[in-house]
């Protein structure tokens, strides 16, 4: 098993509340970032702390964000070197116990902290195409290519997983034989699962023209719990 960790200059980040539900499996954090689409960037700009959600994939040791090169939080950001954070959480389920107190939620959530860096110019092509095939495997081959204005007025940006922290449940209701409970009702887990619905087309889009792969390949699979896929 390989473990989430700071860096060597830093303290190694602990969580201290429900401390037991951290988890240092690195295997289990590229789990969540790949069933997961949509991350949360956060950041202070000019005193005031900016949270953007964001599109993102995981390359290897690291998550990726495009944004415009018009402007925005996150470029400034990492030409500043400052310090951000990137938020991913499945919900897994509902926890229903007998006590509104006692009741939950089965979940996985992590937070990488470090700072953005720009993928060069002659990089940017594989990571832009990296993060469409991650949001919509298999569509690049069905379209045209990506023009030259179009990647020029787009920045990737790259957020090393160096500093993570995780955390998750993935259990019952908290119950015990003695716990004074009225045992007789219910108590227990509603899985959430989430599927992709009936493909709708453009308007532009002539009456029968068939689907292409990419979109039956993603509206066909099996829907996971807390995931999708």
């Amino acid at each position: 098993m390989t473990t989430l960790d700071a860096p060597a200059e830093s303290p190694a980040r602990r969580i201290r509340r429900l401390a037991e539900r951290q988890t240092t499996d690195r295997d289990a954090l590229f789990e969540l970032l790949d069933g997961e689409l949509v991350g949360h960037l956060a950041a202070v700009a000019d005193g005031v702390p900016v949270v953007v959600p964001m599109g993102y994939a995981r390359i290897g040791d690291a998550i990726f964000v495009h944004g415009s090169t018009g402007g925005g939080f996150a470029l400034r950001a990492a030409a500043e070197r400052a310090t951000v954070a990137f938020s991913v959480t499945a919900l897994d389920g509902l926890v229903y116990a007998r006590s509104l107190f006692d009741s939950s939620m089965n979940y996985r959530s992590a937070v990488a902290y470090g700072v953005l860096d720009e993928v060069e110019r002659d990089e940017a092509d594989a990571a832009l195409l990296a993060l469409s095939e991650r949001l919509m495997p298999g569509r690049s081959a069905e379209v045209r290519p990506m023009r030259r204005k179009e990647v020029a007025a787009t920045r990737v940006l790259r957020l090393a997983l160096d500093d993570v922290v995780m955390k998750t449940r993935a259990h019952g209701a908290s119950e015990s034989p003695d716990d004074g409970e009225d045992h007789t009702r219910w108590a227990g887990v509603v899985p959430l699962e989430r599927v992709w619905g009936e493909p709708q087309p453009s308007g532009l889009t002539p009456a029968g023209t068939p689907l292409p792969d990419s979109v039956l390949a993603l509206t066909t699979r099996a829907p996971r719990n807390g995931s999708i896929i």
